[in-house]
Parts: C-alpha cells; sequence; structure tokens
C-alpha cells in the first residue's frame, strides 16, 4: 500500500490552458494516507475519473507532480505504478473458470502455485464465493462477474493502491447493499489504500472515510460524513449531500440579524459580526432535518418572537407523508424550503401559513457560496 500525495495538480485536454474554466482538473494539492478508503463523489464531468485516472497512469497530468511514499511517479506508466483498477463494467475472462480469472494476476506474475491457491480461496471466501470457483465466468450473472472483477483486484496483496471506478452501476440495488458492505469488511481485515468514484452519495458515505466531494473540475471539499452533512464548506456539498439537499437560500443583512425578501431574522451577535465582514452574496442554509415547522394553534407562540426566534411566515405547497417522517414544502417570498417533521404532527394543508424555523444552531452562512459561519 501506498501515502499517495498530489502537489499542485492540474489537467486540461486542451493546449495552454488561460482560466480555470479551460481545466478538467483544476490545481490543488492533497494527500490520501496509506491504508484508507476514499471516495470521490460528484456529478458527471466534474474530474473525479480524470483525477484517477491520473493516479493509475492512464492520464499524465498538466501540471503538478504524483507522489507514492514521497516517490514522484508523475511519468510513470500503470504497470510501473502497481496499483489495480476496477472498471464500471465487469472485466473478466469468460472461458476461464472464476478460480482462474482470481488467480491470473498472481500466476501473470510467477507467484507459486501454492500460495496463488491460498490467496484466490482468502478472496473468494471474503466475496462469497467459493461455491463457484471451479464454474465457467460466463455462466454467472453480472453481479457475480463483477465480484470477480473486485476480487482480482484484491487477490494481490503487493498493490500500492486498489482504485474503482463505479464498480456497482450494473448492480441490482439489494446486491449494491451487500457488495458495499463487503467491500467496507474487506477494507477493514485487509488494510488496503482503496479509492472508489461514484456519482452515488450513499455508496460515498457507506464505503469511505473520507470522502473528496468535486464539480466543475473542483475539489470543494473533502472530509468524513458528518462534517459533509453539517458544516459543508461549499454551498454545493450542502445541495449535493442530503435527500432532499440543503435550504439555500439569498439573504441580505439587516440591522441585528438577516432578511429573506421583506422578512427579519435575528442571529447571534458572532455571526452577524462575520456576516458583515463578507465581500460577496450571502446565503443562509440548513438542512431540512433542522428546519422547525410551526402551525395552527403553535404559530401564534412562534410568530410573536419570529424575528428573535429565526422564524419567517411560508405558505405550504404539499405534505408528503413517507414513512418514519412529513416532508412539507413551503414557500417564502418566493424561496423554496423543506423541511423533514415527525409523521404524526399535524400541518395545515395545502395553501396554509406555516411558521419556518431556519436560524438554529445547524444554520450556516456563505458568501460567494463559500462557507463563512
Amino acid at each position: 500500500m501506498a501515502r499517495i500525495e498530489f502537489q499542485q495538480l492540474a489537467h486540461a485536454y486542451g493546449p495552454n490552458p488561460a482560466t480555470l474554466d479551460d481545466y478538467a482538473l483544476q490545481p490543488m494539492s492533497m494527500v490520501w494516507e496509506d491504508g484508507g478508503a476514499y471516495a470521490l463523489l460528484g456529478p458527471s464531468g466534474c474530474g473525479k475519473s480524470t483525477l484517477l485516472n491520473i493516479v493509475s497512469g492512464l492520464v499524465t497530468p498538466s501540471e503538478g507532480r504524483v507522489l507514492f511514499d514521497g516517490r514522484d511517479i508523475t511519468g510513470l506508466s500503470p504497470r510501473e505504478r502497481n496499483i489495480a483498477q476496477v472498471f464500471q463494467f465487469p472485466v473478466i475472462y469468460d472461458t476461464m473458470s472464476v478460480f482462474d480469472n482470481l488467480a491470473f494476476p498472481l500466476r501473470n506474475r510467477k507467484v507459486p502455485a501454492r500460495e496463488v491457491k491460498q490467496r484466490v480461496h482468502e478472496v473468494a471466501e471474503i466475496l462469497d464465493m467459493t461455491r463457484e470457483l471451479p464454474r465457467k465466468a460466463s455462466n454467472l450473472s453480472a453481479d457475480a462477474k463483477q465480484k470477480i472483477s473486485l476480487g482480482r483486484g484484491l487477490v494481490r496483496k503487493d498493490v500500492a493502491a486498489i482504485l474503482f471506478d463505479e464498480p456497482l452501476t450494473v448492480i441490482d440495488p439489494h446486491m449494491k447493499w451487500i457488495l458495499r458492505r463487503q467491500l467496507k469488511k474487506i477494507h477493514q481485515q485487509l488494510k488496503l489504500t482503496l479509492i472508489y468514484v461514484t456519482h452515488d452519495q450513499v455508496e460515498a458515505l457507506t464505503f469511505a472515510d473520507e470522502v473528496v466531494v468535486m464539480t466543475n473540475g473542483r475539489v470543494v471539499q473533502k472530509g468524513g460524513p458528518d462534517a459533509l452533512f453539517l458544516r459543508p464548506d461549499h454551498a454545493f456539498v450542502g445541495y449535493f449531500i442530503g435527500s432532499p439537499g440543503m435550504n439555500l437560500c439569498p439573504v441580505e443583512l439587516n440591522g441585528h440579524g438577516v432578511k429573506i425578501g421583506t422578512q427579519q431574522m435575528q442571529v447571534d451577535p458572532r455571526t452577524l459580526e462575520t456576516l458583515r465582514h463578507a465581500s460577496g452574496a450571502l446565503k443562509l442554509g440548513i438542512r431540512p432535518e433542522f428546519v422547525s415547522v410551526a402551525s395552527g394553534e403553535q404559530a401564534g407562540a412562534v410568530q410573536a418572537g419570529a424575528v428573535q426566534t429565526g422564524a419567517v411566515q411560508a405558505r405550504v405547497l404539499r405534505v408528503q407523508q413517507l414513512g418514519n417522517y412529513q416532508l412539507v414544502t413551503a414557500q417564502c417570498d418566493g424561496h423554496v424550503f423543506r423541511a423533514k417533521v415527525e409523521p404524526h404532527q399535524r400541518i395545515d394543508a395545502n395553501d396554509a401559513t406555516v411558521w419556518l424555523k431556519l436560524v438554529t444552531p445547524q444554520t450556516v452562512f456563505f458568501s460567494n457560496d463559500e462557507r463563512i459561519a
């Protein structure tokens, strides 16, 4: 395994990039520690596959360096980097047995037969494929074939890192859940350096110790699930993480707080001072999980101290019963907010007036989409 370091790394597919928009991967520096599990998360075209291909050696970066354990490997071929890569679609030999498919990377490196047998059986047991070892790969289902691809990446003990490029895309949802658990178990058992590319936040957050969130070729945050959910560094992270994502709304400074449209909300003095020193457009961000909704008799009590309690008046657009919670969608001065509330809380019908508490300890503020408070 290896400690992977990026030093001022960037890549542009065209010559002479003049602006940041010309880069498929904008300049960045970052470290992935030896034995860690990392996920590259973002929408299609955000640069995550470009970064993965730079690590593997399939793409040579326009700028910067890649180091494995302090050694500059930027110009080395994939073979010289000693990495394993698992692709989106299964890459296996249909005419071979499952055993021979798993053994192929080891036999290709002249590993002794006894060690090959031992290692193949260890990996097959981890993947719950021991019974399939004698079978021809051509007779297996798509998810079983992808398990073979995973196994071929895992069978070598000497790799610097194992790279997964959206490996569960072709797998059905239930099998995805099983394979994610198996990958997590494999990482805990073998302490391999694993890098996983996905656009699925559930895959990323359940697999990785740290998630690297990317958009428009830029790394906007690296952190664990709690940090990404509770303290997003960028408005995109707030929007992209969560289901539904964070409520984001432009606000203006006004007296002792902020206002949405014509409605005012008070914020604590320390936050207010930070907002006053901001140089760009301000946005309020709050997760639907932390928005309180008051309607009916509750509304009267909230209305009396709305400014002080950080609440605004809104009109209910719809209420959806989703089992363990209700999803309330409401509109305030042209801005739509979503709130997750208890399943038994009584919410007035559509077009009713409710009060939404938007300033809480979990509320964050952004300036030019960067978190400042």
